[in-house]
């Protein structure tokens, strides 16, 4: 196995008709890669794990919302050695009453499966939050030395990516992260109107290990909200040409003065006011047409 992987040919095990299955030589070549002798699975899906884990001969055990367990409320039984995860991509296929009767499950089972469905949540930031709250569970449930396989990728809506291999919670030592590449996607042959937007061609595997059964790290990631006039980073030029470029039009000194005052830049420097106005003399970024009025000048 190498960092780069590609499956033209879908292999033998689940059913390809289940939308998001993935390839069930990755799972192959995991099991082969790390010597894998007995593997996990709590999102089956169609069951690609548990077919792969029967035609090389090992133990597995396999689950999804679609059995009656739920990985957000019922307990792991295992200690694994070895467990493989394909979560929802957000709300791209919808599982529960989609892919399969919610119907039923309720029937069969006695819960309603789109309740702690992935593919239900409508906000990403919920996705999220219970994406992350899985990825723990399931990594606190492996034996030490154990590891897990994540496949998961990229989403693009209405111009902004969503990206879960930046926001999973990524516990214990990253051990490697593998660029899987998507054939025979419903978007492949898909026109895009937006001549700016790079189709997702895909996937990333993300392999981590659980080297310490009582201790590890966990890497989460944060968003800050941040202003240009608070920050040391930036330039006096950066923040004077966001100022002008966010209000879209020319601004007296004084104006520029009160839009800037009080924010973290102005404090570091009792003479902020003199480095305003020298800034806008030596940059060639800004012009002005009228004493003590001044402007970002237009791109050719």
């Amino acid at each position: 196995m190498i960092s780069i992987v590609s499956y033209p040919d879908r292999g033998r095990g689940g059913r390809s008709s289940y939308r998001g299955n993935c390839s069930p030589k990755l799972i192959e070549d995991l099991i082969k890669q790390f010597h894998v002798r007995e593997i996990s699975d709590y999102m089956a899906g169609s069951g690609t794990s548990e077919d792969v884990a029967k035609n090389l001969g090992i133990e597995s055990h396999c689950y999804d919302l679609n059995r009656g367990f739920d990985l957000i409320d019922n307990e792991i039984k295992e200690r694994s050695e070895f467990i493989f995860w394909h979560p929802p991509y957000w709300d791209i296929v919808k599982y529960a009453g989609g892919q399969y009767s919610a119907e039923e499950i309720i029937r069969k089972y006695g819960f309603d499966p789109a309740a702690h469905d992935l593919s239900r949540k409508q906000k990403w930031e919920e996705f999220i939050k219970e994406l992350n709250y899985c990825m723990i569970k399931q990594f606190s449930s492996l034996e030490k030395g154990g590891r897990m396989a994540v496949l998961v990728g990229d989403i693009k809506k209405r111009g902004k990516l969503y990206s879960m291999i930046l926001e999973l919670a990524k516990p214990g030592t990253i051990e490697n992260i593998v660029i899987k590449a998507e054939h025979n996607c419903l978007s492949n042959g898909k026109y895009y109107a937006n001549r700016n937007f790079i189709p997702i061609m895909h996937e990333y595997v993300l392999i981590v290990r659980k080297d310490n059964p009582l201790l590890f790290d966990i890497q989460y990631a944060g968003t800050v909200h941040a202003d240009v006039r608070d920050l040391k980073i930036p330039t006096w030029k950066d923040v004077v040409a966001a100022v002008l470029e966010h209000y879209g039009r020319p601004m007296t000194l004084n104006e520029l003065y009160r839009v800037i005052d009080g924010h973290k830049k102005t404090k570091s420097n009792p003479h902020w006011k003199d480095k305003i106005r020298q800034t806008l003399q030596i940059n060639n970024i800004f012009s002005s047409k009228q004493r003590g009025v001044w402007a970002l000048k237009q791109a050719a």
